[in-house]
């Protein structure tokens, strides 16, 4: 009995702590430079300012720096999106915040690997806590 009381008040504590909301996708593919989207693509440079219409995109300011981990595979008419985080000697509040932003608001400097992998995306790529 004290067990089943015990995974009881466990799960009641992770739904407790697990907060958050999954987001409608914006593609259903994606391209990256591995098959598990773990190294960085390129290193981008905002060429205006940012400001996230929701939670599963980050903010930045022209001349911020973005490193981009994945690229949306675009669909239909939607908009092209890129996944990153900023990196700035300002600004550390949005700094290690990965998420998706407009392709055609930044400039790539570097590229390190090229996306070639297409990978399907997931619903924990939408997650928004």
């Amino acid at each position: 009995m004290a067990k089943i009381v015990l995974l009881f008040l466990s799960g009641v504590v992770a739904i407790w702590t697990v907060h958050g909301i999954f987001m409608d996708r914006l593609a259903s593919k994606k391209l990256c430079a591995d098959d598990e989207c773990v190294y960085t693509i390129s290193l981008a440079r905002a060429q205006e300012d940012y400001n996230a219409p929701d939670c599963r995109f980050i903010n930045f300011k022209k001349g911020q720096q973005i490193y981009v981990y994945s690229k949306l595979v675009k669909e239909n008419e939607a908009g092209e999106f890129w996944a990153g985080s900023v990196y700035s000697d300002g600004h550390e509040d949005e700094m290690g915040i990965v998420g998706y932003f407009p392709s055609t608001l930044v400039q790539e400097q570097h590229v390190y690997k090229e996306a070639i992998k297409e990978v399907p995306t997931t619903d924990i790529d939408f997650f928004c806590e």
